[in-house]
């Protein structure tokens, strides 16, 4: 599974990217940022908005071993401290028998600004690329620009998405979550021991963490009454063991139209 993942990914490097401008990927997709509001908090709650052809899809932040991770570089905008992303829960899709984690039709996705001096307009301009897949997968690049100026109200389609997020384990009914961790030839396996309600017959669970650096596998997993153990490979570029911070370890449990999200992995 590995090396199947290398070469669609060297494949993917090598594929040309659709010609775009400003954010229009032609007839795939087209992206456009929604500049939203200025919150109490003084943050600014905008989004980006992908709106993609019929039978296309695009990826989630884990895009599992088919996807496309989305990256972006802030690196062109001006009064900007901090970027936080608002993920709306995704679709689990299986693609030439590898999952991939996403999004079809409008993927509206939340993005909170910290301004660097509060009160004062943020310019953005970003470049973002995003992974397309429909019987091919490719790489799309373009730059955005945008004014987000103080003031504004609330935007339906980004309060939708905001709706959208996976639960908490609070929310969830979530009564414990504990990790064993065990080191293997080239890296760690992490169990993890979940309780809770199920999400329905088709659960996945997802593990990330902060250093996307590491490889990490699909997660196999297995439901006893209100125990679901999933458990991952993770290797590092050394291909070697190496020190975990439980606190680091992010858990997403996936069910059709639910999710919750897990932040830390105490030893159980």
């Amino acid at each position: 599974m590995r090396l199947l993942r290398a070469l669609c990914l060297a494949l993917l490097a090598l594929a040309a990217p659709f010609p775009a401008a400003a954010g229009d990927f032609g007839d795939v997709a087209e992206v456009t940022v929604l500049p939203g509001w200025r919150t109490p908090q003084g943050t600014h709650m905008a989004a980006l908005r992908i709106r993609l052809a019929p039978g296309w899809k695009t990826y989630w932040r884990a895009p599992g071993d088919a996807g496309i991770p989305p990256r972006f570089s802030w690196e062109g905008s001006r009064n900007l401290a901090a970027v936080r992303f608002h993920w709306p829960r995704p679709e689990v899709h299986e693609i030439n028998g590898m999952r991939s984690i996403g999004y079809h039709g409008e993927l509206v996705l939340p993005m909170e600004f910290t301004p660097a001096s509060p009160g004062e307009p943020i310019r953005l301009r970003a470049e973002v690329e995003i992974g397309v897949c429909q019987e091919i997968c490719v790489p799309l690049q373009a730059e955005i620009a945008a004014e987000l100026v103080p003031g504004g109200g609330p935007d339906p389609a980004i309060t939708a998405a905001l709706a959208a997020r996976p639960a908490t384990a609070r929310e969830a009914g979530v009564a414990a979550v504990s990790c064993d961790i065990e080191p293997i030839r080239d890296g760690l396996r992490l169990t993890a021991r979940i309780d809770m309600p199920p999400l329905g017959p088709e659960e996945v669970a997802v593990f990330e963490l902060s250093d996307q650096s590491i490889w990490i596998s699909e997660a196999t997993g297995r439901r006893e009454g209100r125990r679901l153990t999933a458990a991952s490979d993770m290797v590092p570029p050394s291909g070697a063991p190496f020190l975990l911070d439980r606190s680091e370890v992010r858990i997403t449990v996936l069910g059709r139209g639910r999710a919750v999200e897990l932040s830390g992995c105490p030893s159980g």
